[in-house]
């Protein structure tokens, strides 16, 4: 089954997968986005960097791969890929569904993605993400799920979502917003025919933001897998961006800020599966060093002083430019 398979879809060292976001169009808000992608960002030289990555990836034993279908061509492309890779029969396929793209591969549209968890829209981006990744799609998941999100009470939906279940689907969900500990309970209170409803959630959580950190210890406790979004927090805790903390216990570790900042996730007894956005093969390399980091008490102590109030991290987050 996919949901049993997601336990070892990860590198042999350390539990981490790939997502596409931040290589599947040509804009989106992480930092240093201009030095990573430079200007030549048209369909076919995205999907090149995009197998580029994969093949990297693969290569380092990384099995879990993350797309959605507001990113861009993420899907399009990681069908690209699996099609002239047969031997990867063995990674496992994320996406998600509840935005659409609208960007219309611009980096400057007035609207990059549209949000709508109606079953319409589950029914019509399903279709497209089965029309290119066939029964390679692993694993859906409702993308961005927040406490007031109609996903979480509309009984129609969750059967259809139930009746993908039955067909050999694994169902799930992510999660946003400053409110994400609410909506991973609300979530985890859903079943059809007395059985839960999702067998998978996907939260933000890094050295800035925890707090759905125990929202996501009962939902591993209940027998979800967790994966984790947006360790680096789109780039604020990498390279030149990394607050001053993070730096100097970087410093005495040999390795990046980056490393220290997932190794900081990988540490949660929950974390099934950490996601690099890596937009590059060398910050993929950077960020798989996260195995080999050994945190002491006294680091970790001055690593929680980073921590901030979710209201603040969230509004800055929903600040960051569309690079």
């Amino acid at each position: 089954m996919p949901f049993a398979r997601l336990a070892t879809a990860t590198t042999p060292t350390c539990h981490i997968g790939l997502g596409l976001a931040a290589v599947g169009r040509p804009g989106y808000i992480n930092l240093g986005r201009d030095e990573d992608l430079g200007e030549d960002r048209d369909v076919e030289t995205l999907r090149a960097r995009t197998h580029e990555l994969l093949d990297a990836a693969y290569a380092q034993g990384v099995r879990y791969v993350d797309a959605a279908r507001s990113y861009g061509r993420s899907e399009e492309f990681l069908a690209d890929w699996l099609a002239r890779r047969p031997d990867a029969d063995d990674v496992v396929v994320g996406s998600k569904w509840g935005y659409t793209y609208t960007a219309d591969w611009s980096t400057d549209a007035e609207r990059h993605e549209v949000k709508d968890h109606s079953l319409a829209a589950y029914e019509r981006q399903r279709a497209e993400s089965e029309a290119l990744l066939g029964d390679r799609l692993d694993l859906y998941q409702i993308h961005s799920v927040t406490p007031d999100s109609p996903a979480l009470t509309d009984k129609e939906l969750h059967a259809r979502l139930a009746d993908a279940a039955a067909g050999g689907l694994t169902v799930g969900f992510s999660t946003s917003g400053p409110a994400q500990a609410d909506a991973i309970r609300a979530a985890l209170a859903i079943t059809v025919d007395g059985e839960p409803l999702f067998r998978t959630v996907q939260s933000t959580y890094n050295a800035l933001e925890t707090s759905a950190g125990p929202a996501l210890a009962e939902a591993h406790d209940a027998g979800l897998t967790v994966i984790v979004k947006e360790g680096m927090a789109n780039g604020r805790l990498a390279g030149p961006h990394a607050p001053e903390a993070l730096r100097a216990v970087a410093e005495e570790t040999d390795l990046g800020p980056d490393a220290v900042a997932l190794a900081v996730v990988l540490r949660q007894p929950w974390a099934g599966v950490v996601l690099s956005g890596a937009a590059t093969v060398a910050q993929l390399a950077s960020n798989l060093h996260a195995a080999a980091v050994d945190l002491t008490d006294e680091q970790l102590a001055r690593l929680a002083s980073l921590v901030e109030e979710p209201s603040a991290y969230w509004a800055q987050r929903g600040g960051l430019p569309w690079h």
